[in-house]
Parts: C-alpha cells; sequence; structure tokens
C-alpha cells in the first residue's frame, strides 16, 4: 500500500472519531438554529455598517463608536448561544486531534520514531526547534 492510499485510509478514519461525529453534529446544529443564523446575519449587516463608515472620508466618530459597539454586543450575543458555544467546543477539540495528526506526520518526516510522538499541548514560543504548528 502507498502513503497516498495510507492518507485517504486516514480521512476516512478522521470522519468515523467521535470529535469528528460531535464536531459534525453540532456544526449541523448551528447551521440550522434560526435564532443563531439570524444573529450572525445582523452581525454581518453591522460589520458592513461599520466598514462602510470607516471608509468614508469624513467619519463620524460618534456613529463609528456606536456601531462598533452594536457589533461587540452582538458577537458577545453569538458567542455565549448556547449552540455556537457547543459547536466551538467540538471544532477546538477536532482542530485539537487534526493538529496532532499533523504533528506525528511532520516529525515522522524529520526522523522522529512515530510511536514516540506525544501530543503537545501548548507552544513554548520557541520556534528554533519547531517543526512547525502554523
Amino acid at each position: 500500500m502507498d502513503i497516498i492510499e495510507m492518507a485517504r485510509q486516514l480521512g476516512a478514519a478522521i470522519q468515523q472519531s467521535d470529535e469528528y461525529t460531535a464536531y459534525n453534529v453540532a456544526k449541523n446544529a448551528a447551521d440550522n438554529d434560526q435564532l443563531l443564523q439570524q444573529m450572525i446575519g445582523e452581525f454581518n449587516l453591522k460589520k458592513l455598517s461599520l466598514s462602510a463608515e470607516v471608509q468614508k472620508e469624513d467619519k463620524d466618530q460618534q456613529k463609528l463608536a456606536a456601531l462598533n459597539e452594536e457589533v461587540r454586543a452582538i458577537y458577545g450575543r453569538i458567542m455565549s448561544h448556547p449552540t455556537m458555544a457547543a459547536y466551538n467546543t467540538t471544532k477546538e477539540e477536532l482542530d485539537r486531534v487534526l493538529n496532532f495528526i499533523q504533528q506525528i506526520i511532520v516529525y515522522s518526516a524529520n526522523g522522529e520514531d512515530p510511536a514516540a510522538i506525544k501530543e503537545e499541548t501548548s507552544c513554548g514560543g520557541d520556534c528554533s526547534g519547531c517543526s512547525g504548528c502554523h
């Protein structure tokens, strides 16, 4: 079996994982949550209004401040909505798994023993010995 076929098998295994399943359920719930979608639509419209105001040559600072506050308030409501919170939690967990898989692949390509690679839970900030997380 070649490595491309193995990558395809890995992709299929990812789609069978609990993390992927939970993410998919949360994503579908967020996509179908009418209140959440309404808030997202409102947020996007307010961002467009804010952007248009920022582009003006003679900016109305009070209007800018009001629009900015409205955008922040809507964003806060979106992020605290239970459906969005569940989506974010499951997305972070799936991303964690995918990052670890990428870490195993990159370290292995650099000669590390794949079985000995342990998940790095945080970055120490010193990129000199890093194979790349970004």
